[in-house]
């Protein structure tokens, strides 16, 4: 589960990290309103309104309008990050309407969103900073160790990816015992190699250890902060924040659930979580439909040396029942872009004989125009192969993986 920045702010704050004070708004009257009652009264020469969206680089990205031209402001094209200055009069939520009024509702397209650009819903306004240098950092889980991994760089505010390419010796790994969690000589660790002395190094020891709790209280999979910034006097700030739940200890934070924004979510993802069901859409034809992360990973493969591409990963999980099995399958052809459907199931825990009776319920409730192809095997197999002939339908039935990878390109073909 994502966030916006500004709710990710807000967390931080309760575990004292270091954040910029700022606002969230909603429409150009709430940004106008904010930035003069919030900031512009009280003296503020600089402010920084981004627009709030699950991507980044926001900062080098333009918003554009419905017909996929860059917007123009102050004479320049408009990008999701903008730093406003105040005029000779210290006037300054005029601008600040302006950007909202020719952002909000428009679309912006960063490196991460593609053409397609994501819909601008809200945005955050913050007081601006004096910095002196940026930073990268980030705390996520390394699986391949089961320790938590704290990575940083000076090479703060670019594409911490493109960074890792070309010069992966300025980025600092330090991993985590979990039997022993975070030290103080783990963050000095980090400090000398990030090159800080003095004040720097001290305010740094400190932010990190902080971040650090924040990301084990919160039930985190990934914590990144880019840019991490020490300002001019030597303080260290999250001048961004960007965090990702794990979705399995979210039972653990029930107040987690109203920050979702649906907005930002999938339509089809959205749907599925109602139903506890691992389904993720991606860009493909295939609707593919199976138990069992690994086996739908091979499925997958399938789909692709078939000639295909798979529309979406979706587990049902080994204890699906008949009316989950349904669920799944109507989500899954309410893809518009899915040209065939492969359901690929090993009955284990699972029983194929119910597996069939599922896709049957289904089928009731959804008009299904493309080829299936169904592949049961395991428990009651032949049990539900006879279910699936018996029903009058026109299922191509495969009995192994080179059967469902033919049917999948025959399919495709027709």
């Amino acid at each position: 589960m994502n966030i916006h920045e500004y709710q990710a702010k807000e967390l931080l704050r309760k575990f004292n990290v270091p954040v910029l004070y700022g606002k969230a708004v909603f429409t150009p009257e709430d940004a106008g309103g904010v930035a003069y009652s919030e900031f512009e009264q009280r003296g503020a020469k600089v402010i920084v309104v981004k627009s709030q969206i699950h991507a980044g680089g926001r900062g080098k990205g333009y918003v554009q309008d419905s017909k996929g031209n860059n917007i123009e402001l102050f004479g320049k094209e408009l990008r999701g990050v903008t730093v406003v200055k105040a005029d000779e009069y210290g006037n300054i939520a005029h601008k600040a309407y302006l950007l909202a009024k020719n952002t909000l509702g428009n679309k912006l397209v960063t490196i991460q969103t593609g053409d397609a650009g994501k819909i601008v819903h809200r945005m955050f306004i913050e007081e601006g900073a004096s910095i002196e240098k940026e930073y990268y950092c980030s705390i996520l889980l390394d699986r391949s160790n089961s320790q938590n991994l704290i990575m940083v760089s000076t090479e703060g505010g670019v594409e911490i990816e493109k960074v890792a390419e070309e010069t992966p010796e300025k980025i600092i790994k330090v991993h985590v015992d979990p039997a022993v969690g975070m030290q103080g000589y783990i963050a000095r660790e980090l400090a000398f190699g990030l090159g800080l002395s003095g004040a720097a190094f001290k305010s740094f020891v400190d932010f990190i250890q902080k971040l650090y709790n924040a990301y084990e209280q919160m039930d985190c999979s990934m914590l990144e902060v880019n840019p991490m910034v020490c300002t001019t006097d030597e303080k260290f700030i999250a001048l961004d924040a960007k965090v990702n739940f794990d979705d399995n200890a979210l039972y653990r934070h029930p107040d987690y659930a109203a920050l979702a924004d649906i907005d930002e979510e999938d339509p089809l993802e959205h749907e599925a979580g109602k139903y506890n069901l691992n389904y993720i859409k991606l860009d493909g034809n295939v609707g593919c439909m199976v138990n069992g992360a690994g086996l739908a990973m091979a499925t997958m493969d399938i789909i692709q040396l078939a000639g295909g591409s798979p529309a979406n990963f979706l587990d049902v999980g080994g204890g699906a029942n008949v009316e989950r099995i349904a669920n799944a399958f109507r989500i899954m052809t309410s893809d518009p872009n899915v040209r065939a459907v492969l359901i690929n199931i090993f009955g284990g825990i699972v029983r194929c004989d119910r597996v069939a009776n599922g896709i049957l319920q289904a089928l009731q409730k959804v008009d299904v125009t493309v080829p299936l192809i169904v592949r049961l095997e395991g428990t009651n197999s032949a049990e539900a192969r006879d279910i699936l002939k018996k029903s009058g339908l026109n299922f191509l039935l495969a009995k192994s993986l080179d059967d469902a990878a033919n049917a999948v390109t025959k399919a495709l073909a027709a």
